[in-house]
């Protein structure tokens, strides 16, 4: 049998039954019933939509509650000045970005003449 007859064939078989439950009445009580939750559902659905929805809150005020509020926010500007600091002003044992920036025709020397591998096995 080919796909097509086989289709057919259920085709068939659906018509017979849609036809079939054409024929029968709904009993009346069932269809109270289903009349009844539709109208309950209906009804709490309009009482839903007269229902304001909440705002939602700013975004900075999002963005402040996800750092953990105002705590976590002067922690975050307290690590940006101190960043800031140290970038525009580093402490004698750490490379001037400045310097290395203007010095690039050679290649920047960040250990002061010492080999990376020999200020690692010194400190062993």
């Amino acid at each position: 049998m080919s796909w097509g007859m086989l289709m057919a064939e259920d085709q068939k078989e659906l018509d017979e039954m849609f036809a079939a439950a054409r024929r029968e009445r709904m009993p009346a009580a069932l269809a109270d019933r289903m009349v009844a939750d539709a109208a309950q559902v209906q009804a709490g659905r309009a009482k839903a939509a007269r229902v304001k929805p909440k705002r939602r809150p700013a975004i900075w005020a999002q963005l402040r509650e996800a750092l953990g509020g105002w705590t976590g926010m002067g922690g975050l500007a307290t690590a940006c000045a101190a960043g800031l600091w140290v970038g525009l002003a580093p402490p004698a044992f750490m490379p001037d970005p400045a310097q290395l920036v203007y010095e690039s025709e050679q290649e920047p020397d960040l250990f002061g003449g010492t080999d990376l591998a020999l200020l690692l096995a010194e400190g062993n």
